[in-house]
């Protein structure tokens, strides 16, 4: 019989989004689909691109954070299985990952740092305070919408947000100035702790790097074109991520309460960098030596609170009212050993 338009698909998709599916996906059905997680790739690149904002907030927000952490597990298990010459199982690792899920997410998160990154670190400059008041909005509602997937809310559960809040805020006081001529292995390092903001909500890559007084040098072998640096910083990441993610999922598995009850202690801590008052989230200049600050902590003057303010309570309204539209998460379950053979994709 011959199959009408509408009936066609691109194959057996065996997950699109958040939905796992056995039968060929009508493109009336799969189009639409594919274009909602470009566009939750692509705010995921837009929040990457802001120090104290991170992807993997976005990730939370719209409901698919621990379906992207078990793709990256298993990108990691394929290429230990290529480090292996396992031909075989990095074949077999690779097809157990949601590509209809991964490409058109890349594809909106690599489309939002090329179309935005002047955008926004130009209003960064000009409007300090309102583009943090508009954060420091988004990442409260986050917050509410991580608590909210808690299975089981206890004593335990609030200690642990609120010590790893406390550390994080501590933490992210301390910024080192800009390192002169860094060597491969600094790229190297700085790509491994960099990429591990892209799966942990709270802390920002671009943060991190200013931290380790490396992201003048990464802008500007990317401004140079440098790519031996940029190959070199790249492999940090790809090992980072491997390695992070590995971790990261394993302790999901085991403990989800736990280890989403400290994520979210992370997102708390960030509000030092989103305080909007006196610098916003700061400046990072790709002049070595130039940066302005963005963990001083002071009250606004009495003309200075109301745009913040009221950017700040329109991004919430908007985060919770999107969490609302994102996939309900179901009950913990036992995922099967991301270290054994690949089983055949099961539903999330």
């Amino acid at each position: 019989m011959a199959v009408g338009p509408t009936e066609r698909s691109l194959g057996k998709i065996q997950s699109i989004g958040s939905t796992t599916l056995d039968e060929p996906v009508p493109y009336a059905i799969l189009i639409p689909k594919l274009l909602t997680t470009v566009v939750r790739g692509f705010c995921m690149g837009a929040a990457d691109i802001v120090p104290g904002v991170s992807g993997g907030t976005i990730a939370l927000v719209f409901g698919i954070y621990e379906q992207l952490l078990e793709n990256v597990r298993f990108g990691a298990k394929a290429l230990g299985s290529l480090a292996k010459a396992d031909v075989a199982g990095f074949r077999r690792w690779l097809n157990e990952m949601e590509w209809h899920f991964l490409l058109p997410l890349g594809a909106g998160l690599g489309a939002a740092v090329v179309a935005l990154s002047s955008l926004i670190e130009g209003l960064l400059r000009d409007r300090p305070e309102e583009m943090a008041g508009l954060f420091f909005g988004l990442v409260l509602g986050s917050i509410v919408v991580a608590w909210r997937l808690l299975y089981q809310r206890d004593g335990v559960d609030l200690a642990v947000m609120v010590v790893v809040g406390a550390v994080t805020f501590l933490l992210l006081g301390l910024q080192s100035g800009p390192v002169a001529d860094p060597s491969p292995p600094a790229y190297f390092g700085a790509g491994a702790v960099a990429i591990c903001a892209m799966i942990l909500p709270g802390i920002s890559g671009s943060f991190l790097l200013l931290m380790m007084g490396m992201y003048a040098a990464v802008l500007g072998a990317v401004h140079d074109r440098d790519l031996p640096t940029l190959l070199v910083f790249m492999a940090g990441a790809t090992v980072g991520l491997a390695l992070f993610s590995t971790a990261l999922g394993w302790l999901l598995d085991r403990h989800h309460d736990l280890v989403l009850a400290a994520l979210i202690g992370l997102m708390v801590g960030s509000f030092r960098v989103l305080w909007p008052w006196p610098n916003g989230v700061g400046i990072i200049s790709d002049v070595a030596g130039e940066s302005v600050s963005g963990t001083g902590l002071e009250l606004p003057a009495g003309d200075q609170w109301p745009a913040p303010a009221l950017l700040g309570l329109a991004a919430f309204a908007l985060v919770v009212g999107i969490s609302r539209l994102a996939p309900t998460p179901g009950k913990p379950h036992q995922h099967p050993p991301v270290d054994s053979e690949p089983a055949r994709k099961h539903s999330h």
